[in-house]
């Protein structure tokens, strides 16, 4: 029945910033959030993945492993020769031409896994990428062997970032963003099937960051034909220097959050029949 329909909403980019923790840690307390994913790369993991930790038993917390902004954890000569991750648009030619240096990104994932885990003290609930790198052929292979060496199958649910053609057209929004990242994720869900992850049935969540929209029109449209273990992302925080200094998406922000502190994100999925639950309940042991 439509009134069972879950819905998973989750906040990335935690640890990107003071202020887009804090403002992510707000929207969990109001109870606003059924997952948070963490990138553990930059220098605010350590304390505000603790602040984090103090709720944990609130949400899905997962790693948001991260090839493409600020500095690797260690060592990358090939990969990131000066020190700093390359651009998406660089991680996604060396990808689809099979040209990643693969040892090299073997090793930042373990060592992503293992920051995450040190400051959470436990495994993540669930893995997906920045920018949906995750999804990249030979890094989702990488991924998702490093998940199963450490006995996460069955315990951790994995990002599909690729929705069906029929639900991305329902949606009539940001279509070309949510084809694209679909065409370069093709197989993704196969990878973690065979090696027996499980995940989301249904995303959205895409967005252009224009500030001059009305975020809550964006919204409604991530609702429109929802699978059946659903998941929305989105961008919620406050702006502070720290993030201006790393990130172009800023403002939009602001404007999430206050759309999921305001009384019409709770109206707007009860006229639809749907809830907010925790995909791990559904799909994990």
């Amino acid at each position: 029945m439509a009134k069972d329909r879950i819905i998973a909403l989750c906040a990335d980019d935690y640890g990107l910033s003071y202020g887009v923790s804090v403002g992510i840690l707000k929207a969990l307390d109001a109870g606003r959030l059924t997952a948070v994913s963490a990138l553990v790369t930059g220098p605010r993991w350590p304390a505000m993945g603790r602040d984090l930790l103090r709720r944990s038993e609130n949400a899905d917390v997962g790693l948001h492993f991260n090839l493409t902004l600020g500095r690797p954890l260690g060592p990358m000569p090939a990969f990131a020769p000066a020190g700093t991750f390359p651009p998406v648009s660089k991680v996604i030619r060396a990808a689809m031409r099979g040209k990643l240096p693969m040892e090299e990104i073997r090793a930042e994932i373990d060592r992503q896994l293992d920051r995450f885990e040190a400051v959470m003290e436990r495994r993540p609930d669930f893995v997906d990428g920045h920018q949906h790198v995750h999804g990249l052929p030979g890094v989702r292979e990488a991924l998702l062997d490093a998940m199963l060496a450490r006995k996460l199958s069955g315990r951790a649910w994995v990002r599909n970032a690729a929705d069906s053609v029929h639900r991305i057209a329902a949606r009539r929004a940001h279509s070309r963003k949510a084809l694209a990242v679909r065409a370069l994720s093709s197989g993704f869900h196969r990878a973690a099937n065979w090696r027996g992850f499980a995940t989301n049935d249904g995303f959205s969540g895409f967005s252009d960051f224009d500030a001059g929209k009305d975020y809550a029109k964006s919204f409604e449209s991530y609702l429109r034909a929802p699978g059946r273990a659903h998941l929305v992302m989105c961008h919620p925080g406050h702006i502070d220097d720290e993030l201006k200094a790393q990130d172009p998406v800023t403002i939009t922000r602001e404007q999430e959050l206050a759309f999921l502190l305001s009384p019409r994100l709770p109206e707007m999925l009860e006229k639809r029949g749907l809830r907010l639950a925790r995909l791990s309940a559904a799909l994990c042991k």
